[in-house]
């Protein structure tokens, strides 16, 4: 079984929240973790504001970290979604 490395995070937003950054949410009794609402309405400006007019380079950096972020959390739902299947074929 090849094991899959996590992506590598190279550093924070420096908007990123300590806190309420992330929210947990149970899909079929599976933990998710998802970005807060204020991390996804940042993620949007940003977006717009690219369609408008190019972003800044700290902005550029800023949105270029939050895809990083989106990856690991990908990363870590989908590692956690495969144990927990795993763990309910081996229960059966």
């Amino acid at each position: 079984m090849p094991t899959h490395l996590p992506p590598k995070l190279n550093h924070l937003p420096t908007t990123l929240p300590i806190e309420g950054a992330v929210r947990i949410e149970l899909e079929a009794g599976v933990p998710i973790f998802r970005a807060s609402s204020s991390v996804q309405n940042r993620i949007e400006t940003l977006l717009d504001k690219q369609k408008e007019s190019p972003l800044s380079a700290e902005e550029e950096q800023e949105l270029d970290s939050y895809e990083e972020i989106d990856d690991y959390l990908s990363f870590v739902n989908r590692t956690i979604r495969n144990v927990i299947l795993n763990q309910n074929k081996q229960d059966l």
